[in-house]
């Protein structure tokens, strides 16, 4: 009876067009496939041949034909060369001189175009390779530079596709060994006493002469062939083998406007926002979406991109697995209204995207559907004293299900594998891997923003299906934000994203003067479609008691997490560029001296620093906690230091953080190297107390800076009209039990947003002091410039 129970799983409403005819089905998606397969054929051959393009052979071949069948006179030596190489040819006795000709010429074009390709590719991954530009500020740039950024412009093609560049992109280096020991000790010097530097500074050399040089040889070997040396351990070793629960500890969060919402309109918020997120969808699966480059030559590696969308994380018992479904069989979502699941397709059946207004209609539908269900069985409970079985409506437990997802990896793998291979629950999950995005339509209506943020980061521990790649929460008061699982791909990627459905809906009209979705013009009205189609797991009681206990787990996690988000809008990082400092440092030193007043004392720093710059490059970290920085914060609470001096020493702290991130995006950061020695080391069954030691010291204060403004042509946030609609960005939980994560965003020059987390059950840690330590940080520092501004 089990294949009739799926049978019933999915409630399909009886007012639907299912298309009887067989035939019309079967050429529709004859045709689907056929255009799928040509664009993806057309995509490849373009990626391929990038950065040239097919103009080049075409050319080549109308030359050499020209000169073949013109034989112009100025250039006869060509010609009789051309015939030469024209008679070499195998062609029959009696073949015509001008079928002749053109043999020959698809010939010699043909490869005349494979000798250009390689030619321009390999020249550009040379130059792309050079990285003077990352040391030199935009305004002052050597003459050199200047040169190679035309150089690469020149070689470079036009208009390149998503995955175009990827080719072209060099390779991550794998440091040499001693500058990272070196750099790894300096890094600890303000961390340690003397003693423990020296006994580090022989276990290094001794690692070095030994075990570390056979290390290094095997990743040398390793970045020979693979992509990168370093990003496909990370993902298997730091993410998928992690055993933690992914709430909190792994999953990040992001908010939309500050103060400002569109509409009120819950729906209507929801259906146009997710348009644009399909739309951008689109634009990936097309390969439509332009690469991203830095100083509008330099490209970054788009390979993340691939995943961010129709992808899930599911439990293993050791190890999880990341699962990506292709657009021909995801192309829905899955809603989540007050614990009721609704399959909802996105695409009609000319296959087009459906609509604002066809999504709103498909969201209002499915709360009139839940609320109208739990009104009948209210009305019923209390009018009879009996509940009306025949009404359709999921136990507490089943609207809970997904607060298995918030249970440590092994806990959840062990459950998936018991409950959910099988029967209703399978045909349900199946829905739940396959869809392109979770949508949550909550019943609050926060304003205050830490508590938004708190909701968006973890939720009620039974709402959020976090092993999705995106869920987006929709606030009865027309607020919304993300919750991201982390391993598909890094922030900036799914910032992007973000920051182009934020931007469309400021810029452009989408709602009618009463907030609800403009209505679409005759033009873009859409074709049918199907309703929601309600999913129904099946709890038996040995699941709903591990489900009862996951809820009683994750609200105890929930409320162990202290998060505070501080707006600070006195000034922003328009006060920063005047100091002529970078404002990333200016904020980490911030960070430094909020911590020091704290807690007394200076800890390992991590921040955050992409690498895509080289194929397939992720993160590197910035150790941020350098005896520069140690130095200026001593010497800036010493009232008997000078202003000059504190002036230098800011110089220098920040000079020195700067070369580290520019280090760190430049494949010469020193935490990958050493995790990946440490991974080799592990393989071969060798045992290192060296990289142990080093690699097991805790990130106490763990902070990264938000992405922002990753699309051109946006309007100046700045301006006084996006005052209240800049983003506040997201945050992440506390890497350390004990210690801060922090996340900040300079949306514009007058604003600086941070998110703090910390634990409540860590004695020594309050994100509220925090967030107080940092506004007076902030203030500090600003005291200190105005002061040597006003000496000076």
């Amino acid at each position: 009876m089990a294949e009739a129970r799926s049978a019933t799983s999915i409630r399909v409403p009886p007012n639907l067009e299912e298309g009887r005819d067989s035939w019309k089905d079967m050429y529709k998606a004859l045709r689907k496939a056929v255009v799928r397969r040509y664009y993806r054929t057309r995509n490849s051959i373009r990626n391929g041949t990038w950065p040239t393009s097919t103009n080049n052979l075409v050319g080549a071949f109308a030359i050499t034909a020209g000169l073949l069948l013109g034989e112009p006179e100025a250039t006869k030596p060509v010609n009789k060369m051309l015939w030469n190489v024209t008679n070499t040819l195998p062609l029959p006795e009696g073949t015509p001189r001008w079928l002749s000709a053109l043999l020959v010429s698809c010939v010699i074009g043909l490869v005349f175009f494979l000798v250009l390709m390689k030619l321009r590719q390999y020249i550009l991954r040379a130059l792309l390779a050079y990285r003077g530009w990352l040391y030199e500020p935009m305004k002052s740039q050597s003459k050199k530079t200047i040169l190679w950024a035309i150089l690469v412009r020149m070689v470079s093609g036009y208009q390149p596709s998503l995955y175009s560049c990827q080719r072209s992109l060099p390779r991550l280096p794998v440091p040499n060994l001693k500058f990272t020991l070196e750099k790894l000790i300096d890094s600890l010097q303000p961390l340690c006493d003397k003693m423990e530097i020296d006994e580090l500074q022989r276990e290094a050399e001794s690692f070095e002469k030994d075990l570390g040089s056979k290390l290094q040889n095997i990743l040398i070997l390793k970045s020979w062939w693979a992509p990168n040396y370093v990003t496909d351990w990370w993902e298997k070793y730091v993410y998928l083998m992690t055993r933690n629960p992914l709430a909190i500890n792994s999953n990040y969060y992001g908010m939309d406007s500050s103060y400002y919402t569109p509409t009120s309109h819950q729906t209507a918020r929801a259906a146009t926002t997710i348009h644009h997120v399909l739309l951008f969808k689109r634009l990936i699966d097309r390969e439509e979406l332009p690469p991203l480059v830095l100083r509008n030559t330099i490209p970054i590696c788009m390979a993340q991109y691939e995943r961010l969308f129709s992808s899930i994380r599911l439990p293993g018992e050791e190890i999880d697995e990341l699962r990506h479904y292709d657009s021909t069989v995801s192309r829905h979502i899955v809603v989540n209204y007050r614990g009721f699941y609704y399959k909802v397709d996105c695409f009609d059946s000319k296959n087009q995207i459906l609509n604002p207004s066809s999504l709103q209609s498909q969201f209002d539908w499915i709360i009139k559907d839940v609320d109208s269900k739990l009104e009948k069985n209210s009305s019923s409970a209390v009018g009879d004293g009996d509940v009306d079985t025949t009404i359709d409506i999921p136990s507490d437990a089943a609207r809970s299900i997904a607060s298995l997802t918030t249970l440590p990896r092994t806990k959840w793998a062990a459950l998936y594998k018991k409950h959910f291979k099988s029967g209703p629950n399978q045909q349900c999950m199946k829905a739940v891997k396959k869809c392109i995005l979770m949508v949550t339509l909550s019943t609050e209506s926060p304003t205050d923003l830490t508590v938004r943020g708190k909701t968006l980061l973890h939720s009620d521990g039974k709402s959020l299906w976090f092993d999705k790649c995106l869920n987006i929460i929709y606030f009865k008061n027309g607020y919304c934000g993300l919750n991201v699982e982390h391993s598909f791909a890094d922030a900036p990627a799914m910032g992007h994203v973000w920051e182009f459905v934020m931007t469309k809906e400021i810029i452009e009209k989408w709602y009618t003067e009463d907030g609800h979705c403009m209505p679409p013009t005759k033009a873009f009205r859409q074709a049918s479609f199907r309703l929601p189609l309600s999913l129904k797991w099946e709890v038996e009681a040995t699941l709903e008691k591990e489900i009862n206990a996951a809820i009683l787990f994750a609200e105890k996690n929930n409320e162990d997490l202290d998060l505070v988000i501080l707006d600070h809008h006195e000034w922003g990082k328009g006060f920063i560029k005047k100091c002529k400092i970078s404002p990333d440092a200016f904020i980490q030193l911030a960070l430094q001296l909020a911590y020091y007043r704290d807690s007394g004392k200076f800890v390992q720093t991590y921040e955050a620093s992409m690498t895509r710059l080289y194929l397939c490059g992720r993160t590197e970290t910035v150790r941020s906690c350098t005896q520069e920085a140690v130095d200026f914060i001593k010497a800036l609470l010493d009232d008997e230091c000078s202003t000059s001096e504190k002036h230098r020493l800011v110089k220098l702290a920040a000079e020195k953080h700067q070369q580290l991130y520019r280090d760190a995006m430049n494949g010469k950061g020193i935490d990958r190297h050493l995790f990946s020695l440490y991974v080799c080391c592990k393989g071969l069954g060798y045992k290192s107390p060296f990289l142990e030691k080093v690699l097991m010291r805790p990130w106490t204060l763990s902070t990264s800076q938000q992405p922002q403004q990753q699309l051109s042509n946006v309007p100046d946030a700045n301006l006084a009209l996006f005052e209240n609609k800049v983003s506040p960005g997201g945050g992440f939980g506390p890497v350390s039990d004990d210690g801060y994560g922090v996340s900040y965003m300079l949306p514009s020059d007058h604003k600086i947003f941070f998110h703090i987390t910390s634990k409540h059950s860590a004695p020594n840690t309050s994100s509220k002091r925090f967030a107080e330590n940092i506004r007076q940080s902030l203030k500090t520092l600003r005291e200190l410039f105005e002061s040597s501004n006003s000496s000076g």
